[in-house]
């Protein structure tokens, strides 16, 4: 009973969050059948201020972090990201009526992380008087960027690939199995959907912002400007994205329990894999029992604020209703619920 109450608490909080808040009251607004609406310049210029300002946190970040004992964990942080989106792959994207292009949004939402929920984790393991590493909020944005483009390249990919089989009547096949140069074709498609999303105004933003934080020095702008801003901005993107959500809620129902088990049971996988990877961190590098939980932390969790703006720039035609429902309705509950589990693991396997 006492972990039911906890769940019911932690979801009624997150409710009360900006990040959900808003999306529920733009689904509210849109069902009213209200017709407030945010000018499609104005969106674009949110999002942008919105990545600029992740991408230039974590470039602050991860330059002032010890490079040489980063190197291990931001690896193992970066290729946690990229399984996620793997394993969303073959588990929620092929559930029978589950659009591809709407799991594989959703799994990068997962395979990206949670700054609030990262910050809910180094919270508890204070109060526990627990040491972690001190570079460990460096290694967010290379889980977050490497899930966000690997889903995104994929969903680009996937797309590219139906609208080739539909021009050429059926007669093509990618890969090399039907005909003559396909395999130069698929070489090309993926060099082309690559370029294209490094290109694209929601990746170009976020990494550019990311290259300003390393390599200049934009303290100032980033405390006077960016970060107060950000929560406001954030709030106006997540109020549009729930418009939109109430719009398309419709072609969620017949795949609804598909999210409902991704989102509770997701966290938990992911947190596994955060763990496992801690551990050969630990192995190798001495990595703390602290910075493991944290780092499965980080891979249980899903993110509310940089994936949100990013799958809405890059992929436009992903439904919300799905991918932010499914990670920061359900996904960030049972990640925050989770922590004491991955404690006890660290605790068992390394000890405090």
């Amino acid at each position: 009973m006492d972990i039911l109450t906890d769940i019911v608490s932690t979801i009624l909080t997150q409710m009360q969050k900006p990040t959900l808040a808003f999306l529920i009251g733009g689904m509210m607004l849109a069902a009213l059948g209200s017709k407030f609406e945010i000018p499609e310049p104005v969106y674009k210029f949110i999002v942008v201020l919105l990545l600029l300002k992740v991408g230039i946190g974590a470039g602050i970040s991860v330059r002032s972090a010890n490079f040489v004992e980063l190197v291990v964990p931001a690896l193992l942080a970066a290729a946690i990201g990229v399984a996620i989106v793997l394993l969303g792959r073959v588990s929620l994207a092929r559930w029978r009526g589950v659009s591809q292009l709407d799991a594989t949004a959703t799994v990068g939402l997962f395979g990206a992380v949670s700054a609030s929920t990262l910050a809910a984790g180094m919270a508890v393991l204070d109060d526990e008087g627990i040491a972690y590493e001190g570079f460990i909020g460096a290694l967010y944005p290379f889980m977050d960027v490497a899930a966000l483009v690997t889903a995104i390249v994929l969903a680009r990919l996937a797309a590219a690939r139906k609208e080739a089989m539909v021009q050429g009547d059926g007669t093509m096949t990618l890969g090399g199995v039907g005909g003559t140069g396909e395999p130069a074709i698929e070489q090309g498609l993926i060099k082309g959907i690559l370029v294209d999303t490094l290109r694209s105004p929601a990746i170009s933003a976020l990494i550019l912002g990311l290259a300003l934080g390393l390599f200049a020095r934009p303290e100032s702008v980033y405390a006077s400007f960016y970060e107060p801003l950000f929560r406001g901005l954030l709030s106006v993107l997540m109020l549009i994205m729930g418009i939109e959500a109430w719009s398309r809620l419709s072609e969620l129902k017949g795949v609804a329990h598909a999210y409902l088990f991704y989102g509770l049971t997701a966290p938990l996988v992911h947190g596994a894999l955060g763990f496992g990877a801690g551990m050969i961190a630990h192995h190798l590098t001495g990595f703390s029992a602290g910075g493991v939980v944290l780092l499965s932390i980080m891979a249980a969790s899903s993110s509310d604020i940089s994936g949100p703006p990013t799958m809405r720039g890059a992929l436009p035609e992903a439904n919300p209703s799905a991918y932010v429902g499914t990670s920061t309705g359900l996904g960030t509950p049972v990640a925050i619920l989770s922590i004491p589990l991955f404690m006890v693991l660290a605790d068992y396997f390394i000890g405090f």
